[in-house]
């Protein structure tokens, strides 16, 4: 069964970034990926493409040739692809039945959030037997803004309703945060979207006050709803990848399990010695998957020490540990030609 994510969000977001992202970090676990770039108009794709909708229709060829500006071109192509689905069908089917896809979206966010074109293409993918979510991508830099915060909830609101997939809302570019100023409340206010009537106070200031029963409207439709939350993402941050990937698994059910030749992490065979009760599934697929999530900086509190409260000393802490890496890289490097040297020597007798 093929899995995949469509990956949205406004321009700027760091949707192709993301994508290029885990296609290093699945490219270091061995773990396979194919990444389809929905998007006409991206010509400086930074990652390997497996299928590109230029190859089939090009924003600029539509412009030119029905007189259309660049966001009609867009639901242009959209709708292109729609009725040519067929095309897409089959350079799918020829990565194979287990594949996993990236469908990297362009920056309309009209495409999902009201936009019928997108909505029929992902019912297509999921009648072809795609398990699916849908990773909504927003700048971090909103939060730091009360009325851009609420923008972004009613979004993100409005995406998930429209695709009607498993979402997964992420804050990227959660390393930059602290250039923006601080922040009003801590960090798990705005990823856990807690009691938003806090927020008026900071609106009333920013709007006029016939504004103000607006504000508290569109607070009201949010907490009616209670489905918004959102994870974080440092694209850079190797933790911020792999926890942020376990959260979408666990959202398409998707259990990634190594080749029979890969070696085995320490204490994941049973052990007999133990007692029954904690012998037989320690680590059983289907637990580690709907388990606890856990991993360095997988709590948001974390998070916020990491890139807002102690950034710079994480940040020189981190440097330190990376020189330690790269020296002891060279030694290693260093005792191999030693040894390959000393293995090609030749004795003479005299």
């Amino acid at each position: 069964m093929p899995f995949g994510e469509i990956v949205c969000g406004s321009p700027g977001s760091g949707k192709s970034t993301y994508c290029y992202g885990k296609h290093q970090l699945f490219t270091a676990l061995s773990r396979p990926l194919s990444i389809v770039n929905l998007d006409p108009a991206n010509d400086n794709i930074p990652y390997p493409c497996a299928v590109d909708l230029s190859s089939l229709i090009t924003l600029k060829d539509v412009m030119e040739e029905h007189g259309l500006g660049p966001n009609g071109g867009m639901l242009y192509c959209m709708e292109y692809l729609d009725e040519n689905f067929d095309w897409l069908e089959e350079r799918l089917r020829e990565l194979g039945p287990e594949a996993y896809v990236l469908f990297d979206l362009p920056g309309q966010v009209e495409l999902s959030t009201n936009h019928e074109s997108l909505k029929r293409i992902v019912a297509k993918l999921v009648k072809l037997g795609f398990r699916l979510a849908a990773v909504h991508l927003c700048d971090a830099h909103y939060i730091t803004d009360a009325s851009k915060y609420i923008s972004v909830l009613l979004l993100s609101l409005r995406a998930m309703l429209h695709l009607e997939l498993p979402h997964v809302n992420v804050l990227s570019k959660i390393d930059l945060i602290s250039q923006y100023g601080d922040l009003e409340f801590n960090l798990d206010f705005y990823t856990e979207v807690q009691d938003l009537s806090y927020l008026e106070t900071s609106l009333s200031s920013s709007l006029p006050p016939k504004f103000a029963a607006l504000n508290m409207a569109m607070i009201s439709l949010v907490e009616d709803f209670s489905l918004v939350g959102f994870e974080t993402l440092a694209v850079e941050d190797k933790n911020s990848m792999i926890n942020l990937t376990r959260t979408i698994d666990r959202a398409t059910g998707y259990i990634y399990v190594p080749p029979p030749s890969s070696k085995a992490p320490p204490g994941t065979t049973n052990n007999t010695a133990a007692p029954p009760s904690t012998r037989a599934n320690t680590y059983a697929l289907f637990s580690s998957a709907a388990g606890e999530m856990k991993g360095l900086r997988s709590d948001v509190r974390d998070v916020q020490e990491r890139w807002i409260d102690a950034k710079e000393e994480w940040d020189a802490f981190e440097r330190k540990e990376w020189r330690k890496e790269g020296e002891a890289v060279v030694r290693e490097r260093a005792s191999d030609r030693i040894r390959e040297r000393k293995g090609g020597d030749v004795v003479m007798d005299g």
